[in-house]
């Protein structure tokens, strides 16, 4: 199973890991649904260099009245993606016309939004806590309480949503995950089986060797399995689908079944589909409609 998990992730196109950015000077405006979409950079410390996210504002942002605050959706990409995955290979800007909506897409490279073991400046989880949402607070016009607050991503960023609504449940009223790559933090060099590629490589650079504790810290499942029962209901409402061509279909279906057995506020969607972008432009959707029942 892990084998053609790794062989069916391997087949899509690689790109760099970070690619250079242009840093936006002022809004530009989307014309067919009035929307305003920015680049920006944040000079992060932890990071050690700048790390460039993209901002959908709701079409009314500029002409609302100042005392006008919105909610925030933190939308990650997925493996050999970048921050700009989301606007460019979706048609986001026009279902999310309707909503009032700030949506942030920041950059996760191949780092599987976790504190990279390997490497001392590679702290994707604590870059997107500590620097990045108090950065989207402070510059734009948001609602800052946890349940104006939610975080959604396809694969790396499911697996990467979900860990942070587990870690930081006084964060994120809702969590989304389209197609997550749940196990990713139990995949072990043994399992790898000596492969090479941008999978096991992110994986063995970011997650270590079998013994790491930075393994059990990040896993997704432990964190189900073992969270006390008085914490249960302090836990983000998740929302998690998986289409049932898709390789990742039996991962999602154990965690799915594991959130059942904890009896963890969820709602589990499986329907046709692979892991493509067919499959996660329709669940955007989805998940901006499901938004409307949790976000104030």
């Amino acid at each position: 199973m892990f084998l053609f998990l790794v062989l069916a992730l391997t087949a899509a196109p690689q790109t760099q890991a970070q690619r250079p950015q242009t840093k936006g000077e002022k809004p530009k405006v989307d014309i067919q649904t009035n929307n305003s979409v920015q680049d920006f950079k944040l000079d992060s410390k932890l990071m050690s260099r700048q790390m460039p996210y993209r901002v959908l504002l709701p079409a009314n942002y500029e002409i609302s009245n100042e005392k006008t605050f919105y909610p925030v959706i933190y939308l990650l990409h997925g493996l050999t993606g970048h921050y700009d995955n989301w606007a460019d290979k979706t048609r986001l800007k026009d279902y999310f016309k309707d909503f009032n909506y700030i949506i942030v897409m920041p950059e996760g490279n191949n780092g599987w939004y976790t504190d990279i073991a390997t490497v001392a400046n590679d702290k994707y989880e604590s870059y997107i806590v500590r620097e990045l949402i108090p950065e989207i607070d402070k510059k734009f016009r948001t609602k800052k309480l946890r349940e104006n607050r939610a975080i959604a991503g396809l694969s790396m960023g499911g697996y990467g949503s979900i860990k942070f609504g587990m870690k930081y449940p006084e964060m994120f009223a809702l969590v989304g995950s389209f197609s997550g790559a749940l196990g990713a933090a139990s995949w072990t060099e043994k399992e790898l089986g000596g492969r090479k590629g941008a999978i096991p490589e992110s994986l063995l650079s970011v997650f270590g060797n079998a013994d790491n504790q930075i393994r059990p810290a990040n896993d997704v499942f432990k964190m189900a399995r073992e969270m006390p029962a008085e914490k249960i209901k302090l836990l983000p409402f998740i929302y998690q689908d998986c289409g049932t061509e898709d390789f990742l279909y039996s991962n999602n279906r154990e965690f799915a079944a594991l959130l059942q057995q904890r009896k963890i506020p969820h709602e589990y969607r499986e329907l046709p589909g692979g892991h493509d972008w067919r499959f996660w432009e329709s669940q955007i959707q989805e998940f901006l409609e499901v938004s409307e029942r949790f976000l104030n």
